[in-house]
């Protein structure tokens, strides 16, 4: 399978491990890095979305744990093969056992949303197999700092059951970007980031084509840095 390359970093590929999709590019462009130290990233696949924020801040160090030693392994290699390599590294970790007495001032994930069936077409990222949301949830709000951010992007659909453990779990919302594949769809997917203090909640809504195969303005802008562009989706 052939790498697929970004400006400053390639993702090598493999059948075994979810390939580069555009939920990975969204979370990765979207989410709010600046001021990040420490970042955790549960389920990390290929690396894609810990390569992306090691570009967005040069400061950051980042843990990426996945529980699919493939995964691990393709991740370390992409990330030992980027000029962020002494920012990031790659551990074979289930989620729901992980700790340490470190906190995190940004956990992200693409976590698998699906829930379980008869599909064999990537699992464990897909399917809540042998991770849901609870257990998401749950060891996030513990292992982030008082003033960290808990980011994800799931279904739209599913956001409001999110929202509703997230609540149990002591986090509050603080932005949402809803996400539409194209201008005259329904939105499909949304970014969101929890916070263990309270604020006013950002809404953003955010167009991925203008037209069928063809990338918006507002996409264009986001991935400009990351995209060696074509301008036509993944």
């Amino acid at each position: 399978m052939k790498p697929f390359r970004f400006q400053q970093f390639d993702i090598d590929q493999s059948s075994d491990v979810f390939r580069v999709g555009t939920d990975a590019v969204l979370l990765g462009a979207l989410s709010t890095v600046a001021n990040a130290k420490q970042i955790l990233e549960v389920g990390t696949g290929t690396g894609i979305i810990s390569l992306m924020l090691a570009q967005r801040n040069r400061n950051v160090n980042i843990l990426a744990i996945d529980i699919n030693s493939e995964a691990v392994n393709i991740s370390q290699y992409n990330f030992s093969n980027s000029i962020f390599s002494d920012r990031i590294k790659s551990q074979l970790k289930d989620f729901k056992d992980f700790w340490t007495d470190e906190k995190f001032d940004l956990i992200i994930s693409n976590p698998p949303y699906f829930e379980i069936n008869s599909s064999g077409k990537d699992i464990l990222a897909r399917q809540r197999l042998e991770l849901d949301f609870f257990d998401l949830i749950r060891k996030a709000s513990q292992l982030l700092y008082d003033k960290g951010l808990f980011s994800v992007i799931i279904p739209i659909d599913s956001e409001k059951e999110f929202a509703q453990i997230c609540s149990e779990n002591n986090l509050f919302l603080q932005r949402k970007v809803i996400i539409k594949g194209i201008k005259t769809a329904e939105p499909k997917r949304v970014v969101l980031e929890y916070s263990l203090k309270k604020s006013e909640i950002k809404v953003e809504n955010f167009v991925i084509e203008k037209s069928p195969r063809v990338y918006s303005d507002e996409y264009l802008e986001l991935t400009k840095d990351f995209h060696l562009f074509n301008k036509k989706p993944l």
